[in-house]
């Protein structure tokens, strides 16, 4: 029952900071340990230290919106999956793989793409919904 308990406070962390992108950075980002570690595969980017990508969110150019899909894990490992607009433009869609160390992010590793065209050859194995 402790499991499920944390689990549910870690849930509720989570959806706190994923609600507060864009709106509210410092709420967001309690979920993080001060030596927490953001990084962007796809750039390179590497971020150490809380107070670091806090300021850049805090300074961010354009106006961000995230509608969360998808919330799974468990203890120490949860993965989001969402869809993300800048300036309500088009639509990314992303993951972010969240690592936990004591009840606090400790590592966040986002991915992020435009959506694409399916290609035709594929329509008789996809799902018709």
């Amino acid at each position: 029952m402790l499991s499920e308990d944390a689990d549910a406070r870690t849930r509720a962390g989570i959806l706190r900071y994923l609600e507060a992108t864009g709106v509210d950075p410092e709420l967001g980002h309690q979920i993080f340990a001060e030596d927490a570690v953001l990084e962007f595969p796809q750039s390179g980017e590497r971020f150490v230290g809380r107070a670091n990508f806090l300021e850049w969110r805090r300074r961010y150019p354009a106006q961000v919106t995230m509608t969360l899909r998808r919330l799974v894990g468990g203890g120490d490992l949860w993965v989001g999956e969402g869809e993300i607009r800048y300036d309500g433009g088009d639509p990314s869609y992303g993951v972010t793989i969240l690592e936990f160390r004591d009840g606090l992010v400790v590592r966040e590793t986002i991915y992020g793409g435009p959506p694409w065209e399916a290609p035709d050859w594929r329509a008789p194995y996809r799902d018709p919904r």
